[in-house]
């Protein structure tokens, strides 16, 4: 039987808690994480000219590598040493007083705030360690916090949201009322409030594994496809019109219908995704399977008078590539259209190989 995690039922101090997390944004982290504190640092301020674009990089230093950046530039001096920032040339260029020495330069029109200073110069204490791209990094189990309570059993879930929560200093709200937790679940599975016999049911019902029972309803309701159906179709620019100045009406509403079944009927996630990128291409293709192709077929067409079909059509290619990058790699890869990326991985070849 299902089982929705309680964070729904104690939604006022899950907001406080996250409410906190941003209220606390100016301070510098107790600990340094590379991913969250240092490498969008390093992207928006230094890897235009130190990053893993050839024809841009400056003095030989590339920052978007650990050997490269250990190694140094063209001065031969290391810009990180781990464990020393006394000895990390990156420290002291981004601390100088030196118009000639400073970094980022003043001709670049980018500053290091003091917090960001402060950030750089504690993960080199912390030893400097580096993380891959979190697009890289395969799924792993975490492990679960212990529960406050050891005489109750917790949804795992919920374990993390206790456990923040008590990092925060915070107590659960109190649960719920059953009007108002049928309202919420109702709300988040379907999209729409409950109707008011549902509401008689529920509240009428005195069975201990009521709330799971009204969870299994809605999750075997057509409303749920359709509910959770609206993020993907955003992700996967879904329109029923070509776009553009004309912006005539398109068919393609069976893509539409595809996604709220695929997902009432639990399509299982690699299926998902092999079949709205190549259901035309697997043996013995059902219609179905070619209607979820339909995915590709989301571009933007223009038919204004006096276009260049080729130049379009080129568009649309581009338009896939990088959508299939945001939506199944979780990169940004239009920006190697033009030019090796700037902050992902990508070469201008990969991308035309994958256009």
């Amino acid at each position: 039987m299902a089982r929705h995690p309680g964070w729904i039922r104690f939604a006022p101090t899950l907001a406080l808690a996250i409410g906190t997390v941003f209220a606390a944004g100016d301070t510098v982290p107790a600990t340094i994480d590379f991913a969250r504190d240092v490498q969008p640092i390093l992207s928006d301020l230094c890897y235009q000219c130190h990053g893993p674009d050839a024809t841009s990089r400056k003095s030989g230093l590339r920052l978007d590598q650990r050997d490269a950046a250990l190694a140094g530039g063209k001065s031969g001096l290391p810009a990180i040493v781990p464990g020393a920032p006394d000895e990390s040339e990156l420290v002291a260029r981004i601390t100088s007083r030196d118009t000639e020495e400073v970094m980022p330069t003043p001709e670049s029109h980018r500053t290091l705030s003091e917090r960001q200073k402060l950030i750089l110069r504690r993960w080199i204490e912390e030893g400097a360690v580096w993380k891959d791209h979190w697009a890289f990094v395969p799924p792993s189990r975490p492990t679960l916090p212990a529960p406050e309570d050891q005489t109750t059993t917790a949804h795992p879930i919920d374990r993390f949201i206790d456990a923040r929560l008590a990092s925060a200093g915070l107590r659960p709200s109190p649960e719920a009322d059953r009007r108002t937790l049928l309202r919420r679940v109702t709300l988040d599975l379907t999209g729409l409030p409950p109707t008011r016999e549902a509401l008689a049911r529920f509240l009428a019902d005195p069975r201990p594994d009521a709330y799971e029972r009204v969870v299994d309803e809605l999750l075997a309701s057509q409303h749920h496809g359709e509910r959770w159906a609206r993020p993907w179709l955003d992700v996967a620019r879904y329109a029923d019109s070509n776009g553009y100045s004309v912006d005539a009406p398109r068919q393609i509403w069976k893509y539409r219908d595809w996604v709220v079944a695929a997902l009432n009927r639990d399509l299982p996630y690699d299926r998902f995704v092999i079949e709205q990128l190549a259901g035309d291409l697997l043996p013995d293709a059902t219609r179905d399977q070619r209607v979820a192709t339909g995915f590709n077929r989301n571009t933007q067409i223009n038919q204004e008078g006096g276009i260049d079909p080729e130049q379009f059509r080129v568009e649309s290619v581009n338009d896939r590539v990088a959508t299939f990058g945001s939506a199944f790699l979780g990169l940004t890869l239009a920006c190697a259209q033009c030019h090796d990326h700037k902050f992902d991985p990508i070469s201008q070849r990969e991308y035309y190989q994958l256009y």
